[in-house]
């Protein structure tokens, strides 16, 4: 479980890393926005089709910062996670379906996973 989870979050820091920039060889009709808010860079990354598909911070130190949402193609949310200065911290939320995983890091490592399935009209957390 922990693998599959810690697949999910490399998949999730690949793709703010691969889209943090948009050369001029890019495709992408819709640039990237980055934006100074205070003392930190607000990030609004885009998928091809021009939906938004992550928003979040940086530092000026090119850390990840705060709550930084993942979203697909259809504007679908698939992750929330959390960030201090780079390190990974709080819960994290990974939604698929009708299952919503919730992954709980201390010190930048995994403490705690815990699933959670719709069923009917009632939430069911199963571990």
């Amino acid at each position: 479980m922990k693998k599959i989870i810690t697949l999910l979050v490399i998949g999730l820091v690949a793709n703010v890393a691969m889209a943090q920039t948009c050369k001029k060889t890019c495709s992408k009709e819709v640039k990237d926005k980055y934006v100074l808010v205070d003392n930190l860079i607000e990030a609004t990354l885009y998928h091809d089709n021009g939906a938004i598909a992550q928003t979040g911070y940086y530092t000026k130190d090119n850390q990840l910062q705060g709550e930084w949402v993942s979203y697909d193609a259809n504007g679908k949310k698939l992750a929330v996670a959390q960030y201090e200065n780079g390190a990974k911290v709080g819960t994290w939320k990974f939604y698929q379906g009708d299952t919503m995983k919730e992954v709980t890091y201390a010190d930048s490592k995994i403490a705690k996973v815990s699933t959670w399935e719709a069923k009917d009209t009632r939430v069911v957390s199963y571990k």
